[in-house]
């Protein structure tokens, strides 16, 4: 065989085999075994949603940041990049493969859990609502009739909002004069307390840290609007994905059962909630 042939021959046999071999270990290489390797996670968060993520002196700061840095001790050699997007891209962005992860509050609905993987649950998303401290003729949720309601475009507690005016027209009542949504909550923050609107709904556990904040100025209804609700933090819902959301979980798993989830909401919210250790509730809204 002339020489330039073999060489020819061999360089062939060679790529055929190495392209054989490609299928198996794309296979074994997901997306933690890839974290790994490139010794770099990136997840995403919204930073305007203290106390669970909050922007102070240029650094991400709050109640996720400081579970995210424990669970991440479980892969130490792995750096950490952390964007900050607004909440309506978070979804979406994961979808479209940008980052590996969103690491921040995103209230479990069966929509989401439909098409994404979640974590354990961090923290209590049950959706109350936030009035002026001087109002008193807003009672219960049947006293937002005729009223303007605030809430976050995207979120669930505009979810739950919107349900309770339907629940509301539906019983033969006028239901919600207006549902206005804003970017970020602060917004709507803002609004409610120069009396653009007559309540916001947002999550029970964003609340009180809220009221403490700036005393004397928004308190909060007695009842809460639609069924219990959880925080989460969510994960593409694909094989590639599964042992990374795992390795979230898991760490969340420890926290809540060594105390240290406790500590932490006591830190940021100034009490603690009660939150499943060992599964994910499904999801009734």
């Amino acid at each position: 065989m002339h020489k330039p042939f073999r060489t020819l021959v061999l360089s062939l046999t060679g790529a055929l085999a190495l392209c054989a071999s490609v299928p198996s270990w794309s296979q074994t290489n997901d997306l933690l075994a890839r974290v790994k390797a490139a010794k770099e996670i990136t997840v995403a968060t919204e930073a305007r949603y203290a106390p669970f993520e909050s922007v102070e002196n240029g650094k991400i700061v709050g109640y996720d940041a400081d579970l995210l840095q424990y669970v991440l001790k479980s892969i130490p050699d792995v750096k950490l990049k952390q964007l900050d997007l607004p909440f309506q891209g978070l979804l979406p962005g994961l979808d479209a493969k940008r980052f590996d992860m969103v690491i921040t509050a995103v209230t479990v609905n069966k929509d989401r859990a439909s098409h994404f993987a979640f974590t354990l649950p961090v923290a209590d998303a049950t959706t109350g609502v936030l009035l002026r401290a001087n109002e008193t003729s807003l009672k219960s949720p049947d006293d937002l009739n005729g009223k303007i309601v605030g809430s976050q475009t995207g979120s669930a507690q505009l979810q739950a909002l919107m349900a309770l005016d339907k629940k509301l027209k539906d019983a033969g009542q006028p239901g919600i004069k207006q549902i206005k949504q804003y970017v970020a909550f602060d917004e709507a923050y803002a609004d409610l307390a120069v009396g653009r609107l007559d309540a916001v709904a947002q999550s029970l556990s964003n609340l009180g840290p809220l009221m403490k904040a700036r005393p004397g100025v928004f308190m909060v209804m007695t009842q809460t609007i639609g069924p219990k609700s959880y925080f989460a933090w969510v994960g593409r819902k694909d094989a590639d994905s599964a042992s990374l959301v795992k390795l979230f979980s898991d760490g969340i798993a420890r926290a809540n059962k060594d105390g240290t989830m406790k500590k932490l909401q006591q830190k940021w919210f100034g009490t603690t909630m009660d939150v499943p250790s060992d599964t994910l509730p499904e999801p009734t809204m």
